[in-house]
């Protein structure tokens, strides 16, 4: 016990780092998803155009490789981003194209009458989205949305490909300088607490939204 409590500042600090890059994403993806899903939903055919080419790009690349390319490859154009940078843009466009067609699939899948009904209450088209349409889409995707917060979570171990110190990465240091795998088995534990955190909220979240079943 006492040596685990000797390592836990070490693990403390990678998991912090590890909640903030997860925080500043989850914030970032939300927006961005609702809005390109709506795009390819009823947007004008360029606009669907150019979001097919981004989901089609971004689903159909590792997120490891995507991130080389935006902290190694983009220094040969000129543009040098800092660590955090580079891991909130490469994780921010990898998931939202993933929870893009998630949403888009739930808008697609509420019946075409309510878009009508709504039109003859003389509901305009962002009302009927905002009103209507979107909190009965959030109800329907937020199983496989929690599945994809709960594997954006364990995902940021990644960063540690560009040398930030995660909690994986501090984890590895110890055992390393230590010849030790407890901090492993601490990460391990670390892990587990937040993704069954993220469960009971997005379990919290579907009873909330049962309302517009």
């Amino acid at each position: 016990m006492d040596y685990v409590l000797s390592i836990l500042p070490v693990l403390l600090k990678g998991l912090k780092l590890s909640l903030t890059v997860y925080g500043i994403v989850i914030i970032l993806i939300f927006p961005l998803a609702i809005l390109a899903a709506i795009g390819k939903v009823s947007g004008p055919p360029m606009i669907k155009k150019i979001l097919h080419l981004y989901t089609w790009i971004w689903r159909g690349t590792p997120l490891l490789l995507q991130l080389f390319f935006i902290y190694f490859g983009l220094p040969y154009f000129g543009i040098n981003l800092p660590p955090l940078v580079a891991v909130i843009i490469a994780f921010t466009l990898n998931v939202a194209a993933y929870e893009t067609e998630i949403i888009r699939a739930g808008i697609e899948s509420i019946d075409k009458g309510q878009y009508e009904a709504a039109k003859a209450l003389g509901l305009t088209y962002v009302q009927t989205m905002r009103r209507i349409i979107i909190p009965q889409t959030i109800r329907r995707v937020l199983p496989a949305t929690c599945n994809e917060a709960i594997l954006t979570f364990k995902d940021t171990a990644l960063v540690a490909a560009i040398g930030m110190g995660d909690l994986l990465r501090s984890a590895k240091e110890v055992v390393t300088s230590d010849f030790k795998i407890t901090a492993f088995f601490v990460a391990f534990v670390f892990y587990l607490i937040i993704s069954s955190i993220l469960l009971q909220v997005f379990t919290r979240l579907e009873k909330k939204y049962s309302i517009y079943e």
